[in-house]
């Protein structure tokens, strides 16, 4: 790009007359000279100040696959790059410039609670000052495979009283004592060999699950508790055995199964219900999904915790799959004020273990 900045910028100013926009900064420069070609065309042709110009550097690149960008968990050099960021936009952008416009901005709305503004749902619902003692270990399976958990959630989840204990399975070969288990999103797809063979992991798992272990998966979580996952991929198929407490094998496919935002609907079968049946205004649980696997085929007599009005899911109708005190979503939930989730499964581990008690 070099004189079709003007326009864009010029676009951007005449779009939206109560958007003020006092400065730009430019991105992945192809060297000195073009940044000098563009610093005189914004200075011919607009009012705008250039405030910052960052030259393109392929050590700030991040490697993508079928998913989307490789989560910072799984690379080895993340910090390493964020440190690297840091430094260009040190030297590269004019930060006593940003600063000062920054502050001629007006002041942010602050929402309040009652609103539908997700932020103060999540930030009320997951108040520091509600945290309790743990009394209930749960085990957060975290690894270089499973690391989709929002940390808000994890703090609902403690407010709630769990005592988080991490759990490899990758490397880890004895699961611990634990009351309830989380196991969250990510790539199994992408490390079902060395899932597969921690033999003593999965057996350990599908052990707890069987004796009635409350336990909540949400995609990645889902394929790992399956029989077995395969992909074809690179030119060569790959089949991995996983878990196996559900009874169904999945598949990776080349296209996105299950994509946006999703709306679930609670069925009479779900387990740590956030409707108490009180009402007659069926309870909607606003959420997401993202995966490009899905079931081989679906049990006739396989019960499930949702319906879906808005998404895919498991088969296009249904989500949360059910077995014993399992519940395995493709879908994603979050902890809102609406739907308090972290709380609900909490206080189902903490009736499970006092009823075995």
């Amino acid at each position: 790009m070099t004189r079709g900045i003007a326009p864009l910028i010029l676009g951007y100013q005449a779009f939206d007359k109560n958007v003020s926009i006092k400065g730009v900064i430019l991105n992945r420069l192809g060297g000195s000279r073009h940044e000098s070609k563009l610093r005189n065309v914004i200075e011919h042709y607009t009012d705008v100040e250039v405030v910052g110009a960052i030259h393109n550097d392929e050590r700030f690149d991040i490697d993508e696959r079928h998913l989307g960008l490789v989560p910072g968990h799984e690379d080895p050099f993340c910090t390493r790059k964020i440190d690297l960021l840091a430094d260009a936009v040190n030297d590269q952008v004019n930060l006593d410039t940003v600063l000062t416009i920054a502050g001629q901005a007006p002041e942010l709305p602050v929402a309040t609670p009652g609103t539908d503004d997700i932020t103060t749902e999540i930030q009320s619902s997951n108040h520091a000052e509600d945290i309790i003692p743990g009394d209930v270990r749960l085990g957060l399976v975290r690894c270089s495979a499973f690391g989709f958990y929002y940390p808000d959630d994890l703090q609902a989840l403690r407010a709630a009283g769990a005592e988080l204990i991490e759990i490899n399975p990758c490397r880890d070969s004895v699961f611990p004592d634990v009351d309830a288990l989380f196991i969250g999103g990510g790539f199994p797809e992408t490390h079902m060999h060395e899932l597969e063979a921690n033999t003593d992991m999965r057996s350990a798992i599908r052990a707890a699950i069987d004796n009635g272990l409350p336990t909540y998966a949400e995609c990645g979580g889902l394929m790992y508790l399956s029989r077995s996952i395969e992909w074809s991929h690179d030119g060569h198929d790959d089949k991995c055995a996983m878990v196996g407490s559900i009874d169904a094998d999945i598949i990776m496919e080349k296209r996105p199964q299950g994509r946006g935002y999703v709306q679930l609907q609670e069925t009479e079968h779900s387990p740590w219900p956030a409707s108490s049946g009180a009402t007659n205004t069926p309870h909607i649980i606003n959420a997401h999904e993202f995966h490009y696997s899905r079931f081989k085929s679906v049990a006739k007599d396989v019960k499930f915790a949702f319906q879906v009005k808005r998404g895919t899911g498991i088969d296009g109708k249904s989500d949360g799959y059910l077995y014993k005190n399992l519940l395995a979503n493709y879908t994603h939930q979050r902890n809102t004020k609406n739907n308090p989730w972290a709380k609900r499964f909490i206080d189902f581990a903490r009736t499970c273990n006092s009823e075995d008690n």
